[in-house]
């Protein structure tokens, strides 16, 4: 495991389980695990949905952060069917 210059630590894009949720630190977004390329990246997806992304240095959510990024992902699906 590396520690990115904002103290983030990198975890191998290889042992991402699919379906995790995943940070990427370059882009500094979430996504959804879709799939391996090779074993120096992963493809993620938006939680919502959309297109995938190749992801070269991820890491783990904290607890709290995967909580935040569920429900976030649970109040839009609730806004979508009012």
């Amino acid at each position: 495991m590396a520690t990115t210059d904002a103290g983030e630590v990198a975890v191998p894009p290889g042992t991402c389980p699919l379906g995790t949720l995943i940070k990427d630190i370059e882009r500094d977004k979430v996504g959804v695990v879709m799939g391996h390329v090779g074993g120096d990246r992963v493809q993620l997806r938006p939680v919502g949905g959309g297109l995938e992304w190749d992801a070269f240095k991820v890491r783990s959510l904290t607890p709290r952060e995967e909580l935040s990024v569920r429900n976030a992902a649970r109040n839009e699906l609730t806004r979508r069917a009012l």
